[in-house]
């Protein structure tokens, strides 16, 4: 029953994917401005996806067009010549065309990938792709929106205070100075980034270059924050987020000076949709779906709602590696429990490796266990660092995009 769902589940995912990449190519206008999209948020936007598990792209027929972008016939790197990145992260400033390595390390990718091939493919015209992104930041401090004021600590987190000794006063000045600190780096990045592009870009000084889009990929922080949001998991739990991100657009439209501006919601879907959590995922059910739909309200309002867009990227999970990476925990249980018999301590080296093996096939296919050794690089909070959903979110971002252009 397992196996027939996660194949349904894949099904549907390869027809939604299909669409994304066959719909909404535009025609090029020679002389148009060049577009450019910032792409913010904190580790997923980052991007945590090895670049060993970008071979796992070939073995989904809707991923697999895109592995030819950044690696020729040989498998080494080749750069986009169409796509421009100004990235900042936590490593510092990175600027070059788009290739692996803009993700969280040289040697990772996040969603600025799929992005990058589909929009500029998509827009039939060189693009220009400015990210700023850190890993473990908040919205309701790290990147809090100025029209929001300082943080301020709630009841329980100053009981909480009170009860360890703390000085309320100084911690509670420690938190207004951290308030916005990262949205303002964001932002004094994306007007640095603009007022070079002239001089900086390989697509010529004598182009126009408009601001055309952002994208916004964060949650985990205060999804997990039960001090910020002690109600979570209940209604209404994580209104504050809603409120906080609706403010945050309005600011960054206004400190950018673009009242319009495209603006797509990545909601945080690590572990796929809710519907489809094992049963010891269940206990997280009501906190991540709560969550999810506070952090997709803002595109409903009213006023939002023709230029700001939410992609639920729950829809971009691999079902498979879900299971095969469930499956290798009850494996290393069973490796670790017989290690610890009475009789392991005896065994030598090359005896130790011959019970890992046996238990290995006895859980794995060898098909099985390679499909999970070039799929899986991280843990599922950072999307299992699959470069296969990376892809897939990516693409999905800039079919939101594409849709409001």
């Amino acid at each position: 029953m397992k196996s027939s769902l996660v194949t349904i589940h894949r099904i549907i995912q390869q027809v939604t994917f299909m669409a994304a990449l066959s719909s909404l190519v535009l025609p090029s206008v020679e002389g148009s401005p060049i577009k450019v999209f910032v792409l913010v948020g904190q580790s997923n936007m980052q991007g945590h996806a090895h670049e060993r598990t970008l071979g796992a792209l070939l073995e989904d027929p809707l991923t697999a067009p895109i592995l030819g972008k950044v690696r020729n016939a040989q498998g080494a790197a080749i750069s986009l010549d169409r796509v421009w990145v100004s990235s900042l992260s936590s490593g510092g400033l990175l600027k070059g065309s788009l290739r692996i390595g803009f993700g969280a390390s040289d040697e990772k990718i996040g969603p600025e990938l799929g992005f990058g091939v589909r929009m500029s493919e998509a827009l039939n015209q060189p693009i220009v792709l400015i990210k700023a992104a850190w890993g473990g930041k908040s919205l309701h401090t790290d990147f809090r929106p100025p029209g929001s004021g300082p943080y301020r600590f709630n009841e329980t987190q100053i009981q909480q205070l009170k009860k360890q000794g703390k000085d309320v006063e100084e911690a509670q000045s420690i938190r207004s100075e951290a308030s916005g600190v990262f949205y303002r780096q964001f932002m004094d990045h994306v007007h640095q980034s603009m007022n070079l592009l002239k001089e900086e870009s390989p697509f010529g000084a004598d182009k126009e270059y408009t601001l055309s889009g952002l994208i916004w990929f964060q949650g985990w922080n205060d999804m997990v924050d039960r001090g910020v949001y002690p109600q979570r998991g209940q209604p209404g739990g994580y209104d504050d987020y809603s409120r906080l991100l609706e403010q945050w657009i309005r600011d960054v439209r206004q400190d950018l000076n673009a009242p319009l501006l495209p603006i797509v919601i990545g909601v945080m879907g690590a572990g796929g949709p809710v519907a489809s959590y094992r049963e010891d995922q269940q206990r997280y059910s009501a906190i991540h779906q709560s969550f999810r739909d506070a952090m997709a309200a803002p595109a409903q309002l009213a006023s939002f709602k023709p230029t700001v867009k939410a992609v639920l990227t729950e829809n971009c999970w691999d079902m498979e590696l879900t299971e095969l990476r469930y499956r290798e925990r009850f494996m290393n249980q069973e490796i670790q429990t017989r290690l610890k018999s009475v009789d392991a301590p005896q065994l030598g080296k090359d005896e130790k490796d011959a019970l890992r093996l046996e238990i290995r096939q006895k859980n794995f296919s060898q098909e099985q266990w390679d499909t999970l050794q070039s799929g899986v690089s991280n843990a599922e909070y950072h999307y299992l660092g699959s470069a296969k959903i990376m892809v897939r979110i990516g693409v999905s971002f800039a079919q939101a995009m594409l849709s409001m252009l």
